[in-house]
């Protein structure tokens, strides 16, 4: 595992209500990939020549509607566009939305996804080197989506068509439905959350954890890197420490880094230490 610390540590960790007090980003067009308001996503083009490489933005908020979407992650993506990336910033549905939870969440992840065929030639998309990045529980739809092949064949979130892609870049991801369940606080909802998410009640007798939490679907087959902030108090550092555990077990060895000094929120302000440090993680995953 890596440590890093901030040189210049802010006194607390910022909220992200923070991020969304500033002025927002306006990204190159809004796409939409279904019916729904939250079906849709917004690219970020860089100047110049392509083909560029692409990183998918998937925002957190503990799946639940009533927190905010992928609005927050518009500050990343313009950072991300002025290194020369083009950014998808993808909405989905979540709790609250009619739709939303099992299956729909998921397949509007893996629909955004795969959309990015239909961007690519108009939009000189190279997706050779296609990096995923999730933050809290997008962490979650992030590394899902990396690992659809492996979803159980009977599953409905199953397709042998599922877009690869070349990495992912967990930031506080919540990767381990399982865990977060059992031993997460209580900043998300508690277990009625994850309950909630993968249909448990509605999948009695089914293994709802099966085609859903990314410690089932170990090995993951790409690279990612897991990344923290030792400040973090809705997905505790633990968690990524137990799920690489996990990976290891099955002979795969994610790189973990743990950034002192800094929130949750840190994670994804392209102003603060940590970003840097991800952005960093980030081409390297997108390296041919």
């Amino acid at each position: 595992m890596v440590s890093m610390v901030f040189r210049n540590a802010p006194a607390a960790p910022i909220f992200y209500t923070d991020l969304l007090a500033r002025p927002r980003p306006a990204p190159t067009r809004k796409v939409t990939y279904g019916a729904a308001d939250q079906q849709m996503g917004t690219l970020f083009l860089p100047i110049g020549k392509g083909p560029h490489p692409v990183v998918v933005l998937i925002h957190g908020g503990c799946w639940l509607a009533k927190l905010s979407g992928p609005e927050l992650m518009d500050y990343a993506a313009a950072d991300l566009q002025r290194r020369g990336y083009a950014v998808w910033n993808v909405g989905y549905r979540r709790l609250g939305h009619e739709g939303g939870g099992y299956p729909g969440t998921f397949l509007d992840v893996a629909a955004a996804v795969d959309l990015l065929r239909e961007l690519a030639p108009q939009n000189e998309l190279d997706l050779s080197r296609l990096v995923l990045a999730g933050h809290s529980a997008g962490g979650q739809l992030a590394l899902w989506a990396a690992a659809r092949p492996h979803l159980p064949k009977l599953s409905s979130l199953y397709d042998a068509s599922a877009l690869r892609v070349r990495g992912v870049a967990c930031l506080a991801g919540i990767l381990d439905l399982e865990d977060y369940r059992a031993n997460g606080p209580l900043a998300c909802g508690g277990p009625k959350t994850i309950d909630r998410l993968v249909s448990a009640q509605a999948r009695e007798g089914a293994d709802a954890y099966a085609d859903t939490s990314p410690a089932r679907l170990l090995p993951i087959g790409v690279p990612y890197v897991l990344i923290s902030g030792d400040l973090d108090e809705i997905v505790p550092k633990e968690f990524s420490a137990r799920f690489a555990q996990k990976a290891r077990a099955t002979h795969e060895f994610p790189r973990e880094i743990t950034i002192a000094g800094a929130g949750h929120f840190e994670l994804v302000d392209p102003q603060s230490a940590a970003w840097q440090l991800i952005v960093t993680e980030i081409e390297a995953l997108a390296k041919p």
